[in-house]
């Protein structure tokens, strides 16, 4: 299935029925009162956050959404129907923006949560509620409301545990196929990765889903790239595993790229807990690892891991340390407290 994160939706929701004007005509009923029925509301555009997508690529082919009409009412007292209600089906981590793509209106983050997005038009009175001591026979009656039309944007980001950061050709991808049963496509070119790719990963009877996003350049938060419009997959995480390329020449250059990509980013990115590794030191000598081992860890300011993912040296390590992270951001202060205490 095609990946789409972003999509431009057309909606109106349904106009209430006009109110009816009517008069009783029985045979031997002389003089009949008002008997017009109100209008039917108009249907309300809705949206619906299910766990059976992943993508957004369904409002590719249709971006207008019309509810239905509400019904005029008729005589004998007769209401309208009310229209029918639209639902949008939405994967769960859907934001959806106004036509700004920047004011979030709803973030639908568990299964089953719903959010109207138009509502109806209200039904007109009919000459039937005009009624009174002084008018009884009232040649009055309301319009129905009209439909609320507006444009919105859809944008997904994906819900995962952990997210994998680093360059273009890092090695993420090939760290994720190894430890999960993602099948992300592996190419030795940057930006093989295209789309983000999410896996189930298992360590010490344990799981929990990590996110694999394409690789950040310098300048991503300003449209530089393709990876600047998926780092907000990764923005729900509770963890970010930073992965360097152990066989480029710059470790702490490449480092501090991904981290200013980060702050620049804006919201709470930069502040997530991360976990350094330094990827592919298969393909190093031994002084060559020592050399930029001892780099990285002087520009993250903390011991890194030392990993290869294609022969998977130190990966259970790395793994261990992420899922330790998540365990602690999802434990309340109080219990973290309790526990720094306990003898």
């Amino acid at each position: 299935m095609q990946f789409l994160d972003l999509a431009k939706v057309y909606i109106r929701s349904g106009a209430g029925g006009n109110g009816c004007i009517s008069f009783r005509r029985e045979k031997y009923i002389e003089y009949g009162g008002p008997d017009g029925g109100d209008g039917g509301c108009g249907g309300n555009v809705i949206a619906e956050a299910v766990d059976s997508l992943n993508t957004l690529i369904d409002f590719r082919y249709q971006q207008h959404f019309f509810a239905k009409n509400g019904v005029p009412g008729m005589g004998r007292q007769r209401t309208g129907a009310d229209g029918k209600d639209i639902i949008l089906r939405v994967p769960v981590g859907t934001e959806i923006l106004e036509d700004d793509e920047e004011t979030v209106i709803a973030d639908l983050t568990e299964v089953g949560q719903r959010v109207v997005l138009a509502r109806g038009g209200n039904g007109g009175f009919g000459n039937l509620h005009f009624k009174s001591a002084t008018n009884q026979a009232p040649r009055r009656a309301n319009p129905g409301q009209p439909a609320v039309e507006r444009t919105i944007w859809l944008r997904l980001k994906l819900i995962a545990d952990a997210g994998l950061l680093g360059l273009p050709n890092a090695g993420k991808s090939t760290f994720l196929s190894a430890t999960s049963n993602a099948r992300p496509k592996i190419a030795d070119y940057p930006f093989t990765t295209l789309v983000p790719n999410l896996g189930v990963v298992g360590v010490d009877g344990a799981e929990f889903v990590m996110a694999d996003i394409p690789g950040l350049i310098a300048g991503a938060h300003e449209g530089k790239g393709i990876g600047d419009r998926f780092l907000g997959h990764v923005e729900r995480c509770e963890v970010l595993l930073h992965l360097i390329d152990g066989t480029s020449e710059t470790v702490a250059e490449d480092y501090h790229t991904i981290i200013h990509e980060l702050e620049a980013y804006g919201g709470h990115l930069a502040d997530k807990p991360r976990v350094t590794a330094l990827n592919k030191i298969d393909a190093l000598s031994d002084e060559e690892k020592a050399e930029r081992f001892d780099a990285l860890q002087e520009a993250a300011g903390q011991r890194p891991f030392a990993i290869s993912g294609v022969a998977g040296d130190g990966v259970q390590d790395v793994l261990r340390a992420v899922r330790a992270q998540i365990t602690r951001a999802r434990t309340p202060k109080s219990e973290e407290d309790e526990e720094q205490w306990r003898p």
